[in-house]
């Protein structure tokens, strides 16, 4: 059995991340593969100057020491990257490189292409750094954390690391979860010839529900990317056809107070445990996605899936790519909080369409997205990367 190696950076913007950090740790580890975790939490950063936070994120040499000797002790095969993203820093892939371990970067972001990792800026999508040798654009719009300080030296990371032939040398093969976010990737200059496709995954798998609550549901982070401003705008349309339940939390939450408290029929739960938010998805009659940004998978979706919940979801990024119009869901024009609504208003008056999308859902969830396919497809990969690293030893 292949012994593993997984490294995250647990980082409060992409609190995804870890969830799947752990789901395909345990996967491994219930196929019997001896799995060392090895997380950093960005709690590091507290009482770092600004100057010593851009060394660690261009080369931290504490990590890169760390990472040798967590190595050295576990004797993996292979290292699996999830997040290195700010403080484990690339060097991390040296150090696997240094001990002859095979790397393996799985990309949730566009960080390697786009400063902020979104592709999303002032509101709308932002392709300016797309393809540029440095994303200048991204400096000077200060993307990251809206300072331009802060993006330039994200900005000197991705571009020392492309000088350094981090990329093409370190790694032996990125990961991306969706067609989409490959192309991306592609187009921003990755190395095509590293990469592999593999969707995300759910495990273990929850029940199908039967779809009986009388409610609409969407599940994120409250935040301008998600589209949270055209949910609400679509549900003030709606003048109370459906009852919406959001699940979770973010910097938009108080427009979510305001339009509850001018009669928009929602109801805001907060932060919820994956328990409870099964429950809603498999109670609620179909789950909204609103996402304005270039979504690299869209996990929620497959979520409702399991559940046999259509998705209404915004025709952009992967999440368009994972939902078929008229078997799985509906897409709308994404920021059209009128399109939204109608597609609401179409789902609400076609019970029978309904009803065969949620045996669909389930279908294709079923189809594509469990744990023995997602091994498999993570093992082939896994030979893919030790083929590679063993032509360069």
């Amino acid at each position: 059995m292949l012994r593993i190696l997984t490294v995250h950076n647990h980082y409060q913007q992409l609190g995804g991340e870890d969830t799947i950090f752990a789901t395909e740790s345990d996967l491994l580890e219930s196929y019997g593969h001896p799995v060392r975790r090895y997380t950093v939490h960005n709690d590091r950063v507290t009482g770092m100057g600004t100057l010593a936070l851009a060394q660690a994120t261009l080369w931290n040499r504490e990590i890169y020491q760390e990472i040798r000797s967590v190595i050295r002790d576990h004797r993996p095969e292979v290292v699996h990257f999830h997040n290195t993203f700010p403080l484990i820093s690339p060097a991390a892939y040296h150090a696997a490189k240094a001990e002859g371990v095979a790397v393996v970067q799985t990309l949730h972001n566009y960080r390697l292409i786009c400063p902020n990792g979104l592709f999303f800026r002032d509101g709308q999508i932002c392709e300016d750094c797309l393809g540029k040798p440095v994303p200048f654009p991204g400096v000077l719009h200060g993307c990251y954390r809206n300072s331009r300080s802060a993006s330039a030296a994200v900005a000197t990371m991705v571009k020392f690391h492309d000088w350094l032939g981090t990329w093409d040398r370190a790694v032996d093969v990125f990961i991306a979860y969706s067609q989409f976010a490959l192309k991306k990737l592609l187009a921003g200059g990755l190395p095509a010839d590293k990469f592999q496709f593999k969707t995300n995954f759910l495990h273990p798998a929850p029940n199908p529900g039967q779809g009986q609550g009388n409610y609409a549901l969407f599940v994120g982070r409250l935040s301008p990317e998600k589209g949270i401003p055209t949910l609400l705008k679509a549900w003030q349309q709606l003048s109370g056809q459906i009852p919406l339940r959001i699940v979770g939390e973010g910097p938009l939450a108080p427009q979510v107070q305001a339009a509850i408290e001018q009669g928009a029929n929602i109801e805001w739960l907060g932060r919820r445990p994956l328990s409870d938010v099964y429950e809603l998805m498999g109670e609620a009659q179909f789950l909204v996605f609103p996402s304005e940004w270039y979504e690299t998978f869209g996990r929620v979706a497959i979520e409702a899936f399991a559940k046999g919940t259509p998705v209404l979801a915004a025709n952009i990024g992967a999440i368009a790519e994972l939902v078929t119009p008229g078997q799985t869901g509906r897409h709308f024009q994404p920021g059209n909080a009128t399109d939204l609504a109608e597609q609401v208003q179409w789902l609400l008056s076609h019970p029978h369409e309904m009803s065969q999308m949620r045996q669909q859902a389930r279908s294709e969830f079923e189809t594509k997205y469990t744990a023995p396919e997602n091994y498999q497809r993570l093992m082939e990969i896994y030979g893919l990367a030790l083929q590679a690293a063993g032509a360069k030893l």
